[in-house]
């Protein structure tokens, strides 16, 4: 009877496995996406939020987020996330994943995803910020509820930094400008 079961266990896998690799050819046709990486970066994620819902959990939500909160949490979202995936001083965390192309806007690099499976999948993760928006909102999601001050500190941080990043574009179009029509006295 053991036999039977696990006879019927282990087709039973092949079978899910069968199907759920065609399903994938079938979907990428000639395309080379990491969707078995993919899989498992979800399931990371997932273990972090449910790691993170069990904390937070224990501890309690707040009764409300102020918008001053979410919008300081948006900001350093937004730069952080931007910090990993393009910066040239956080290259060395991408090096593994990914292949420098050249420089992109200012400060920022242009690289290409390197690598397959699992590796594809992190560089596809590193090197998006748009990708890396959400694993790093909700690490600031739960930081806040968990250890709100310092949470603070840290979204503080990286909000002056996107504020200081703007103020630096604003004073490079100041400059062109005054260059470009000079004040006469």
């Amino acid at each position: 009877m053991a036999d039977t079961v696990q006879d019927v266990a282990t087709h039973l896998v092949d079978e899910v496995s069968s199907a759920a690799r065609g399903q994938a050819d079938a979907y990428l046709g000639d395309q080379a996406l990491p969707l078995g990486g993919f899989m498992g970066a979800m399931a990371v994620y997932a273990s972090v939020v449910a790691a993170g819902a069990v904390a937070v959990r224990r501890k309690g939500l707040p009764d409300r987020i102020g918008w001053s909160d979410v919008a300081l949490l948006s900001v350093a979202t937004h730069k952080l996330s931007r910090r990993v995936a393009k910066d040239s001083v956080t290259s060395p965390l991408r090096v593994p994943f990914t292949r420098f192309v050249g420089t992109g806007g200012p400060a920022e690099l242009q690289e290409e995803v390197r690598g397959s499976g699992a590796r594809k999948a992190i560089g596809e993760l590193l090197s998006c910020p748009f990708c890396l928006g959400q694993w790093v909102a909700t690490g600031l999601a739960f930081g806040f509820v968990l250890a709100p001050r310092a949470t603070r500190l840290v979204a503080t941080v990286f909000t002056a930094a996107a504020a200081s990043d703007i103020l630096q574009f604003v004073y490079v179009a100041a400059e062109k400008r005054a260059e470009d029509s000079p004040i006469t006295m």
